[in-house]
């Protein structure tokens, strides 16, 4: 009893003494990536999205006008109409009385300086540089592509706040160019694990626009799970999904992604790894798995000794390149368990007819068989590290992702031998750091090497990574967002140079005040993102 009153009482006093967490003040009009070259002033318009309007002066497509119609919606419903139109008209004569008030914003003007197409699709060198104006003489997005619009769209949106009324809405007269630090700005989603229903991917689509990133890799199939519904070979979810009806992505839901992903500039690019991560794959196929002797798993990576699984993996990835529009397609390649294939006397003595003595060159074996046939469907690839790390001879076209320790050692590597890259390692989502974990998501960089220019050229970009062996649709929204805005901004924005990664505290200071505000502003478009920091309201 003296034990637990003393518990007590030292327990009352930690509380006492613990630092108390105050919560962190948002920005106001804050923009989530940090925008290249951005002037804010004094003068601000008033917004009433009654009577607010885009109007397109240029060139114009279905892209084009299915976004501006989308983000007139998002003004409109990320704050209360009622109050907005009702409660902002007792307080008109204040802001009309101030002194920098320059009007009613009752249009903006979005100017596309080329052509569009009904039917384009992002691609990994797109054009989203834009610029926005608004001033006394012009209130403008331009870009000479319709992804800058889109992006310059998105930034607009966020410009916009609440004034201090908390009933008007404001935007300052503000003048931005911007444009992508890197090309390829990817989320890997995972949706083997666990099965993800199609609404979660759908919108977890809408909130990577909200932080411009501009690939969903999606890595639809694994040991685990086979939701992916093939036209020509429908026992492969049939008997490898982990239901064959209710958990798959049917060829109308593939397509529904991809236009829902293409209208809002975002790559689909699909991943099936292989030769390892492959069980769910042995399910609906026989005889393309390699039989385990000896040990415990029945089954292993793959059998690169049977020509029929190069038949098979043919007209699979021929259904493929006809499925998804995208030219990069992410073959995987990593951790393949080479005890399966040490135990087989087949797989030992196909070896021996190929003078192969290591089994990292079995695996190069099988990897460049597989480009080759993929090569020839005008696919490029994307393979994961260890295809590398195994001395793979890989063409100039493939692109290595890097995704274990030591990132800096082996982006040097991989540039050094002139190959393309992308950084995911201390993106891992899954990864939990605790409160304003965040931040180490913010000091991660993908120029952090020690490499010349000419190999930093060679770094395409990244992805933060969603595996979900313990995420579901119950808590996937929630663990990706906001932190995946860190790796966002810092694949958008040039917030440090080339040749000096560090961030500063004043930096990591500032994004947290942005990402308190756009945290909320998601939480308004219905993105079920965490508080980012300690404890705070959103007005």
């Amino acid at each position: 009893m003296l034990l637990l009153e003393l518990l007590l009482v030292f327990q009352y006093i930690l509380g006492i003494t613990a630092t108390i967490l105050l919560p962190i003040t948002p920005t106001k009009g804050g923009v989530v990536p940090l925008p290249q070259k951005s002037e804010t002033y004094r003068d601000f318009f008033v917004i009433r999205p009654s009577v607010f309007r885009f109007k397109v002066t240029g060139y114009s497509c279905s892209i084009l006008d299915e976004a501006t119609i989308r983000y007139w919606i998002l003004i409109s419903e990320s704050f209360s109409y009622f109050d907005l139109e009702k409660k902002s008209q007792l307080h008109k004569k204040i802001w009309k009385e101030n002194v920098n008030y320059l009007g009613l914003l009752d249009s903006l003007s979005v100017h596309l300086e080329n052509d569009c197409t009904n039917d384009e699709m992002p691609h990994l060198h797109m054009n989203e540089n834009y610029t926005i104006q608004l001033d006394q003489t012009q209130q403008v997005i331009r870009s000479s592509s319709v992804w800058g619009i889109l992006r310059g769209l998105e930034t607009f949106s966020q410009l916009i706040y609440k004034a201090d009324d908390t009933y008007t809405l404001i935007v300052n007269s503000t003048k931005i160019t911007d444009f992508p630090r890197f090309s390829h700005r990817g989320l890997l989603l995972d949706t083997a694990r666990h099965f993800i229903p199609m609404r979660l991917i759908l919108k977890t689509l809408d909130a990577m626009s909200f932080n411009k990133l501009n690939v969903f890799h999606w890595h639809i199939v694994d040991d685990q799970s086979f939701p992916y519904k093939s036209s020509k070979f429908p026992d492969l979810s049939d008997k490898g999904a982990y239901h064959p009806e209710a958990a798959v992505y049917n060829p109308e839901d593939v397509e529904k992604v991809i236009s829902y992903a293409r209208k809002r500039g975002i790559r689909v690019v699909v991943e099936f790894d292989t030769p390892g991560h492959t069980l769910s794959w042995g399910n609906g196929i026989k005889n393309i798995l390699t039989e385990c002797v000896g040990i415990a798993d029945k089954f292993g990576p793959m059998d690169p000794s049977k020509p029929k699984l190069y038949q098979f993996l043919n007209d699979f990835f021929q259904e493929i390149s006809e499925v998804f529009p995208e030219r990069y397609v992410h073959l995987g390649g990593d951790e393949v368990p080479f005890d399966c294939w040490e135990s087989n006397p087949n797989i030992s003595q196909f070896m021996k007819s190929l003078n192969l003595t290591d089994y990292s060159d079995l695996e190069g074996y099988y990897i460049n068989k597989l480009i080759d046939l993929v090569t020839k469907k005008k696919l490029n690839s994307i393979v994961w590290e260890e295809v590398f790390d195994n001395g793979v001879e890989l063409s100039d076209s493939t692109i290595v992702h890097v995704w274990k320790g030591d990132f800096n050692t082996t982006l040097y590597k991989v540039t050094e031998a002139r190959k393309k890259a992308l950084l995911s390692s201390c993106w891992y989502l899954d990864h939990l750091g605790g409160v304003q974990d965040w931040i180490n998501y913010y000091r991660c960089d993908p120029y952090d090497f020690s490499g010349s220019d000419e190999q930093k050229n060679l770094i395409l970009g990244g992805e933060a990574c969603m595996w979900s062996e313990a995420v579901n649709e119950y808590n996937v929204m929630s663990r990706v967002w906001p932190r995946a805005c860190a790796a966002a901004e810092k694949l958008w924005s040039s917030i440090t140079p080339r040749d000096n990664t560090t961030i500063t505290p004043a930096q990591i200071e500032n994004m947290g005040s942005r990402l308190e505000e756009h945290t909320c502003r998601m939480n308004r478009r219905g993105i079920e993102a965490e508080p980012p920091n300690w404890p705070s309201y959103c007005y």
